[in-house]
């Protein structure tokens, strides 16, 4: 389907008629190469993670963050403003507003906490994107193809955990060490965490997983066996924001 810029456009417009997202002419455009051709695990299945808090120090951190921007060639940008990250650490209150109080334990209260997109099972980001660059994958993981983000930053609107960013520079030039084997982005597309789906497809793990030393669990949500399912129920664990619920499929196990 070879459709120029000024058609574009105007399906674009079409779209946002229509209500965007929903019943456009877009769900007529197949998803792109660069992840929708990862190999997906059957329907009724769904990826989570769980993040075991009393598990994690300074190092543990560090490493997580370090082999998830690496694998993914995620720029280093010092100025703030144009910050990209796929991983990061967040205090409890701006991880989980509205569950802080002043009597809360201390090691909640002070500790850092990794944040990431939640591949949530509702997510509002899939709805709003107009050319479908944003969609869910059967096995619940929320992808992008970034050849298709035309940079209209609605699904940073939609996202209430603040996962998304823009490349508002070229990235490129700020890439520390260049993996080969996963893509790099352009100015003017927006990028996030994709639960390792390249790394999925060979059998392996997510990189922070992988380098977490057992602190993070990955698994499948719908199978009883799985490892993060006898997570959740030997802990009780909490999920970001799930008063609005998009259902996120990431769990915080926060004590023991």
């Amino acid at each position: 389907m070879k459709i120029n810029r000024r058609e574009f456009l105007k399906m674009a417009g079409a779209s946002t008629l229509l209500g965007i997202g929903g019943g456009s002419i877009f769900e007529l455009l197949a998803p792109g190469k660069v992840e929708a051709s990862s190999k997906e695990k059957p329907a009724g299945r769904r990826a989570a993670m769980v993040i075991d808090m009393s598990k994690f120090d300074a190092d543990e951190y560090k490493r997580c963050i370090e082999a998830c921007h690496t694998t993914h060639n995620v720029p280093q940008i010092p100025d703030p403003k144009h910050e990209v990250k796929w991983l990061w650490t967040e205090n409890f209150e701006n991880a989980f507003p509205g569950h802080a109080d002043e009597y809360m334990a201390e090691r909640l209260a002070g500790n850092p906490f990794l944040v990431l997109c939640n591949h949530c099972q509702n997510p509002p980001c899939v709805r709003v994107c107009p050319t479908k660059a944003t969609f869910k994958r059967k096995d619940g993981i929320v992808a992008m193809d970034y050849h298709r983000c035309i940079g209209c930053r609605f699904c940073m609107a939609a996202c209430p955990f603040g996962a998304r960013s823009f490349n508002w520079n070229d990235p490129r030039p700020f890439i520390k060490e260049l993996n080969k084997e996963f893509p790099t982005r352009t100015k003017g597309v927006v990028e996030k965490c994709n639960f390792c789906v390249e790394r999925l497809s060979n059998g392996d793990l997510p990189a922070c997983v992988e380098a977490s030393n057992g602190a993070l669990i990955f698994g499948d949500l719908g199978d009883s066996s799985s490892e993060v399912r006898k997570a959740l129920r030997e802990n009780y664990a909490i999920r970001r924001k799930s008063e609005l619920g998009t259902y996120p499929s990431v769990y915080y196990i926060i004590g023991r």
